[in-house]
């Protein structure tokens, strides 16, 4: 899997925005200076992630942007779905509608395993563990193999 600039920019952004006190706005441009993310760029990413319901665009002199939900409600997976669609596609289509013929059946089961894994991970993180640094345990024990780190 390759995660996109654009899910990455959106993580980071949220990650700002759980970190405001008081769930306070805050400008995307100030969002943009504190993750160095282009500030046109930034635009279409909110608007996607308005569209999902993951944000709230306020309006006025203390206006900006806020998270709609709980933090701890909205997942990585969630996110990256929002802002880029499926976590697994095959040149376009989600792998339960790739078919194949009957020798390259196996790359369908192989396709669903790998999206299963990624969903392991992704909805089990939270923009709140992100936040706060604190990876549930299951996610974090995976960073612990040294092999995790290893190119391959």
């Amino acid at each position: 899997m390759r995660v996109s600039t654009k899910s990455d920019y959106a993580l980071r952004a949220l990650i700002e925005m759980a970190a405001q006190a008081d769930s306070a706005p805050v400008s995307a441009e100030e969002l943009g200076r504190r993750q160095e993310i282009p500030h046109g760029f930034l635009q279409a990413i909110l608007a996607d992630l308005r569209r999902a319901s993951i944000v709230l665009s306020q309006r006025g002199q203390s206006g900006g942007w806020r998270l709609a939900r709980d933090p701890a409600e909205v997942s990585v997976a969630d996110v990256i779905r929002a802002v880029d669609g499926p976590l697994v596609s095959v040149y376009g289509l989600r792998p339960e509608s790739v078919s194949y013929n009957d020798s390259a059946q196996v790359l369908q089961l192989v396709w669903i395993a790998a999206r299963s894994s990624l969903r392991e991970v992704f909805e089990e993180v939270s923009i709140a563990n992100l936040a706060s640094g604190q990876l549930p345990p299951s996610v974090a024990e995976r960073t612990a193999d040294d092999d995790a780190w290893q190119p391959h």
